[in-house]
């Protein structure tokens, strides 16, 4: 590629990008000179600027028309712009988090590595967000999961941690594989790994073989992304990743993670399977012939996650089934493909990073009170500290869907999508209702120690961390104003992303 050439790239839509790889080499330069007694905190703020900044450019580039460079691997169209504002705001507040966590509780020596590690890990996620290729979409893929595994195995002397952190990786490399060896598939059948490319060659599919192998391409893609997303029974790691880790890396990875987990799925079967003609061109999509397996996982998502989050009693690990089973709701959206499916999802994500976030929160700052995360923990909560105790009750009926909160809207929008598709799903709604009252009892659970149980400590909270007060504030606020006023996000979506038509073009 010639330097004319380069130059000649409209390389102002990638300019969240650049700050944000710019800023993650700068702190890892700053952190390698700066004395080992000084305090890392000043990394995070840098990173929390750097993360606003990356923001303000992504913003302003929402009235620009879809562009694309180097040959259509990286794409910013209407689906990029709306998902990488979710993983900006997401990582904005994991940051606060992370600034305010105690030194004592085992992450000092690392704290550094870790505020560039998330930067990177939050890079791949944008990448995801605006790749054509599937070259680049594994890029952005690996590069969110290799800083995701290090970064949940940091605390080297916790063997817990270890052991947890070994699971994940070895179960993430051999996802990683399978999801490879699917869009090899893909490669093999097309010749091309451009996703706009492979559409269009996909749809004038008329081979009954050719179909055949794209099927099991799918299958395997979607088993190796499963895993990424928790879903059952894929979802193995996450309790002992999510009760092990340092509370911000397990928010980290309940949101941001999970989002740009939700991206590549998107880019992935919309892009290439939802366009692949099974019998000639304008016969039935692969991806409508598969909704049958992608229902049954979404059902045993959501049923294995709410059922064994009754039985648990560290909430890290009832918040990792939790978010299992907000994984299996999600699912229901790729299930039945509604004619909203875009901002179905993006609302579910932004709903749910809103309520989880501000309820690690919470448990950041009882862990560091209590020195532990166990659900008997909170017993108390009210009369210790009356403010925390109904900011998580206002964040944990948000997370069962109770009317009036943004999580109610996200699963009503997700349960009217399961009659509009080309086919209602019944039983699939049926399920979604049946759990959903299910997960009523473990957050209810939590509700019922904190102003129902006598506390084992009368010590008051005190000091509570800016971060954390930030934090708090921002996702308690935008549960509520999303709940109660809806119309709010569907106004934003309408007005700079056009319902997301620009999505394959």
């Amino acid at each position: 590629m010639s330097l004319e050439e380069l130059t000649s790239y409209n390389w102002s839509i990638m300019t969240p990008e650049f700050i944000i790889v710019g800023v993650a080499a700068l702190l890892t330069v700053i952190d390698l000179f700066m004395p080992k007694k000084q305090d890392r905190r000043i990394l995070g703020w840098i990173g929390i600027a750097a993360i606003f900044a990356a923001m303000v450019s992504l913003v302003g580039l929402l009235g620009a028309a879809p562009d694309s460079i180097l040959e259509d691997t990286f794409r910013l169209d209407s689906f990029g712009k709306a998902f990488k504002l979710l993983l900006l705001a997401g990582g904005a507040l994991v940051l606060f988090l992370a600034v305010s966590y105690k030194a004592d509780q085992g992450l000092e020596e690392y704290r550094g590595e870790f505020y560039y590690l998330f930067l990177t890990g939050l890079l791949g996620g944008m990448i995801m967000t605006s790749s054509g290729d599937l070259i680049t979409l594994f890029i952005g893929l690996e590069l969110l999961s290799i800083s995701s595994y290090i970064l949940a195995g940091m605390r080297k002397n916790n063997l817990q941690l270890n052991e947890s952190a070994m699971k994940y990786v070895i179960n993430g490399s051999i996802a990683t594989a399978i999801t490879l060896f699917g869009m090899s598939y893909v490669y093999g059948l097309t010749g091309t790994t451009n996703l706009l490319a492979i559409a269009g060659t996909l749809q004038a599919l008329a081979d009954a073989q050719h179909a055949y192998l794209l099927g099991l391409a799918f299958l395997m893609i979607f088993v190796g992304l499963g895993f990424k997303l928790a879903a059952a029974p894929f979802h193995m790691w996450a309790p002992d990743v999510y009760q092990g880790a340092p509370t911000p890396v397990t928010a980290f990875l309940s949101v941001v993670s999970k989002t740009a987990g939700f991206v590549i799925v998107a880019r992935i079967l919309i892009s290439v399977f939802g366009v692949a003609a099974t019998e000639g061109p304008g016969s039935m999509p692969i991806l409508y012939n598969m909704q049958d397996y992608i229902a049954v996982v979404a059902g045993a998502t959501m049923i294995i996650g709410n059922v064994v989050a009754l039985k648990q009693s560290n909430i890290k690990r009832m918040f990792a089934y939790s978010s299992i089973a907000h994984a299996g709701y999600v699912l229901v959206a790729f299930t039945t493909l509604s004619s909203n499916f875009f901002y179905t999802v993006w609302f579910y994500l932004l709903a749910y990073l809103f309520m989880n976030l501000g309820a690690f929160a919470v448990i950041q700052l009882v862990e560091a009170k209590t020195g532990s995360t166990k659900i008997a923990d909170f017993a108390g909560l009210y009369r210790r500290s009356p403010v925390l105790a109904v900011t998580m009750g206002i964040l944990l009926i948000a997370l069962a869907g109770f009317p009036g909160t943004a999580g109610f809207i996200g699963k009503l929008n997700i349960f009217i999508g399961a009659f509009m598709g080309q086919e209602s799903h019944y039983v699939l709604a049926s399920v979604m209702i049946a759990t959903t009252v299910v997960s009523y009892f473990y957050y209810f659970g939590i509700m019922t120690q904190m102003f129902f149980r006598p506390a084992a400590d009368d010590s008051k909270f005190s000091k509570i961390p800016v971060g954390i007060v930030v934090v708090l504030i921002v996702t308690v606020a935008a549960s509520v104003l999303f709940g109660v006023f809806p119309d709010i996000a569907i106004d934003f979506v309408n007005e700079n992303f056009n319902q997301f038509s620009d999505f394959l073009q």
